[in-house]
């Protein structure tokens, strides 16, 4: 490991232009939903529907992607897939400016961000690779995380004060803006890039579209990490949309205390993060995988039993620090496990296929929540949902990982991999 762990000017550019879109993202936190319940008067089945429709098909048509992104240099196609949500994004306030905002149109932007956000997930995993050795991979890993979480701190709070300001429309094009910041930063990172080579013949074969599904299915470890993972996170993000009916309406919670309830928790972000790599040269890598991700299935039940008032700001406020302490710390030894049993020819299209099986099952979930949060009500449904999370622990493995092993690379291959970054 290098002295005073710099990672170079190239992966500071990267690193730049990461942390400006995730300041963007959370800028415009909850603006999709608050913009189809106060400009389009959308209901819970509708707004749970912005969620799910448009990351289901959005997913669908990343398919195709990961194995052609794979053969082609990433660079470009990061600049590509930042301009694609800049230029998608900045629709959304240039019609509700020409007063021909549709619900429809929410949808079509919703598709769009989803395909690029999985592209550029996959790309950027195996772009990093090209910029770090993989000694520094948990440090990379942790800085992306600390990152993601000081955004998430500092971007609810100004979103939500700029929605009560200027409304959530204005929050959408800060998002877009910071798509375009992106593209810059990883202009910038320059360098040369060699162009990857098929390894059978020039041209995808319908078959190929399922390597990174089979890839992982084959290996015992990630099979059910990635379980796991489409589990939680699905059942997380479908009661979302729910929380936020709930507490935008019923409960007559503030945009402002809204993005509060979610931005606060984040400095056990900024813990968890740094903790990461602490404990897993102390524990090993597994323990702590075993032990963060059964208790981060503990916390969101608590999430039933909010009320209005002073109480339930406090209660959301609680349930979400620790939900997202123990997956500050469970996120980069997740990402470290994943990425060291990824061979290097298979980076893309495995790193595809885990974000279209997130995004997919989300979308189900966050459909079906949506059906049940409006015969059951939206309380019942994010309760239901927290007891199911009770059960995801059961899904991760058993057994430590062999690091070295790859399944389908040869030992030398194995032994040279670079594992990427990408979120998990």
């Amino acid at each position: 490991m290098r002295s005073g762990h710099r990672l170079g000017r190239r992966f500071g550019w990267l690193w730049g232009a990461y942390g400006t879109s995730a300041l963007g993202t959370w800028l415009a936190f909850g603006a999709f939903p608050l913009i189809a319940i106060r400009e389009l008067r959308a209901g819970p089945a509708e707004v749970a529907a912005l969620s799910s429709v448009g990351a289901a098909v959005g997913a669908a048509v990343a398919v195709p992607l990961g194995p052609w992104v794979e053969f082609r240099r990433k660079r470009p196609v990061l600049i590509a897939m930042d301009l694609v949500r800049f230029a998608a994004l900045l629709t959304i306030p240039t019609a509700f400016v020409l007063g021909i905002l549709t619900f429809l149109q929410l949808l079509l932007v919703s598709v769009v961000v989803a395909a690029a956000d999985i592209t550029f997930r996959a790309a950027s995993g195996a772009y990093l690779k090209t910029l770090l050795p993989a000694e520094d991979l948990l440090i990379a890993n942790a800085r992306f995380e600390s990152t993601t979480w000081t955004t998430t701190i500092i971007g609810p709070p100004l979103g939500g004060a700029a929605i009560g300001l200027l409304g959530p429309v204005a929050t959408v094009a800060a998002d877009a803006i910071s798509y375009l910041l992106s593209a810059l930063g990883i202009r910038a990172t320059g360098g040369h890039e060699p162009r990857p080579e098929w390894r059978e013949g020039t041209r995808m074969r319908a078959r190929d579209l399922l390597d990174g599904w089979r890839y992982i299915l084959a290996d015992a470890t990630l099979r059910p990490l990635f379980f796991n993972t489409a589990l939680f996170n699905g059942l997380l993000m479908a009661t979302q949309p729910l929380l936020a009916v709930l507490m935008l309406g019923p409960l007559g919670f503030t945009a402002w205390q809204y993005g509060l309830a979610f931005a606060a928790p984040s400095i056990a972000g900024l813990l968890g993060s740094r903790l990461a790599r602490p404990l897993v040269t102390r524990f090993g890598q597994h323990q702590v995988l075993l032990a963060a991700g059964a208790l981060r299935a503990l916390w969101p039940v608590g999430l039933a039993f909010l009320g209005p008032g002073t109480g339930g700001l406090l209660l959301v406020i609680g349930v979400e620090l620790g939900l997202i302490f123990c997956c500050a710390v469970f996120n980069p030894v997740h990402t470290t496990c994943r990425l060291e049993r990824t061979a290097t020819d298979r980076v893309t299209r495995t790193l595809s296929a885990w974000a279209v099986t997130t995004k997919a099952s989300a979308a189900i979930l966050t459909a079906a929540w949506g059906v049940l949060g409006g015969l059951l009500g939206p309380r019942t449904a994010i309760g239901l949902a927290g007891v199911l999370l009770l059960a995801t622990p059961l899904l991760l493995p058993r057994r430590a990982a062999a690091h070295a092993h790859e399944p389908g690379a040869s030992a030398a291959e194995a032994h040279s991999a670079v594992p990427p970054h990408t979120s998990a």
